[in-house]
């Protein structure tokens, strides 16, 4: 590129003072940051004792978990043995020939879409396991309608009642709502392992013995309280019984230790102190992986330890008013909705097509997408399978509404910010500086209701 000759111009080229004067620059920059709405949004619990114990009324109705089913080839599908103690009537017994046993009856049965597997009032002469598909709960209505009762898919199971019954019957109809593989055991079958096994026969007795005894709505031991009475009748006496071995959440940590040359933190500090800004984006990528931790890690996280009977499938796949209806009305008091961004995307497409407008929240400053209210934050961290399905989570927070609380501890040693401390570790002979940094936190749900998931939301575009 010709320049102009010197002798013509009357003063400084701008390209020759610019190599003496400073530059306006920022400060490092990082991709990686996100919005974090998670850990901004929970209130935390100062865990002064390090550890964070939920106390809970004695619940007798015992949960119900998913089995999980193997498969080897198209024909070669089974059942784990060891998951079947998800199944209520078999939760903790310990006899695993027996648990093997009980797998071998089952065998896979392919199912077309539209096909009815039970019909409601029949009687229950199978138990049923989900390896793959979606199935659909019906039931009749009163003025001659069918009404949906929701979706079933992979790892659910039913006909387990009839351990409680021996006269059983189908309170609604099953239909698959597309092609898939259940695997099916004869309750003839069952009941033949069950005699010939003492230790399974006592484990059912007990259980059995568990589902008579009085309780309230949500299965916890039952408050007996007269009501309605005249007169002067005897009232009974009664006490509010306590789980006794309720569950307690430990602080999990995540460290890392930066290390910076004294050259650099001697030399190199003007304009910014090149400690502080390796620091800043150190923390930046702890905070993004504690997130990550209290949503998927699988000792706490939210998204593994959520109860079974607080998930729920779409009607159709894509992520629709009326699913989002159907999680936030299964809780009082939903505070938050979180979900991938392609989630989002795919329920304002779901929102479009019905000419619908969704609502929306500030924040904080921020406008965010709310639907009945609730906002909708985004949350990369949420997985999206290789299947193009993700999840949403409803969430209703804060010790006060029972419901999910961030846990932290405050005043550490060399407390840089609430929960996360930074130590001088020592110079090393190569004169580098070592600094371990350490962030301590966990989050617990203190009853089962207070997170919903709305699982396998398809996220794909038309």
């Amino acid at each position: 590129m010709p320049t102009e000759p010197t002798e013509t111009r009357l003063s400084l080229d701008t390209r020759a003072a610019r190599n003496l004067a400073a530059t306006t620059k920022t400060r490092p920059q990082m991709q990686a940051i996100s919005s974090r709405w998670l850990l901004r949004m929970l209130p935390w619990v100062d865990v002064r004792g390090g550890t964070y114990r939920v106390n809970r009324r004695l619940t007798h109705k015992v949960g119900r978990g998913r089995v999980s089913v193997a498969q080897s080839g198209a024909d070669d599908v089974r059942i784990i043995p060891e998951t079947l103690t998800e199944l209520p009537a078999l939760r903790g017994f310990p006899g695993r020939d027996v648990l093997a046993a009980i797998a071998a009856t089952f065998t896979p049965r392919e199912v077309r879409a539209g096909e009815v597997i039970v019909e409601a009032g029949a009687p229950v002469t199978e138990l049923y396991v989900i390896a793959h598909g979606r199935l659909e709960r019906l039931s009749p209505g009163k003025y001659g309608t069918t009404g949906s009762l929701g979706v079933i898919a992979d790892g659910d199971q039913f006909g387990d009642d009839a351990f409680a019954r021996q006269d059983a019957r189908w309170p609604y109809t099953i239909k698959a709502a597309t092609a898939g593989t259940i695997l099916v055991s004869p309750w003839a079958e069952l009941r033949r392992i069950e005699q010939g096994a003492p230790a399974l026969r006592e484990h059912v007795e007990r259980y059995l013995e568990s589902t008579r005894r009085p309780v309230n709505r949500r299965g916890e031991a039952a408050v007996d309280i007269a009501s309605g009475h005249v007169g002067e009748p005897a009232i009974n006496g009664t006490f509010v019984d306590y789980d006794l071995e309720p569950r307690e959440y430990g602080l999990s940590v995540s460290q890392t230790i930066l290390r910076v040359h004294t050259r650099v933190a001697d030399l190199y500090n003007e304009p910014m102190n090149q400690l502080e800004q390796q620091l800043r984006l150190t923390i930046e990528e702890i905070r993004e992986q504690q997130e990550w931790e209290l949503l998927n890690n699988r000792e706490f996280g939210l998204l593994h330890n959520a109860d079974y009977g607080s998930r729920i499938y779409p009607r159709s796949g894509p992520p629709t008013p009326d699913d989002l209806d159907d999680l936030i009305s299964r809780r009082r008091k939903t505070r938050m909705l979180l979900a991938h961004p392609r989630a989002i995307a795919a329920f304002s497409r779901e929102c479009n097509k019905r000419g619908l407008v969704p609502g929306s929240a500030e924040v904080n400053g921020h406008e965010v997408l709310a639907w009945r209210g609730i906002p909708i934050f985004p949350c990369g961290k949420i997985p999206v399978t290789k299947e193009h399905t993700s999840s949403i989570v409803a969430l209703r927070t804060g010790e006060d509404d029972q419901g999910v609380v961030g846990l932290y501890q405050t005043g550490i040693p060399e407390e840089h910010k609430p929960g996360l401390n930074v130590r001088f570790v020592g110079i090393n002979a190569q004169a580098v500086m070592s600094y371990l940094v350490s962030a301590y936190y966990s989050v617990a749900i203190l009853v089962p209701d207070a997170i919903g998931i709305l699982e396998d939301v398809d996220v794909t575009a038309p």
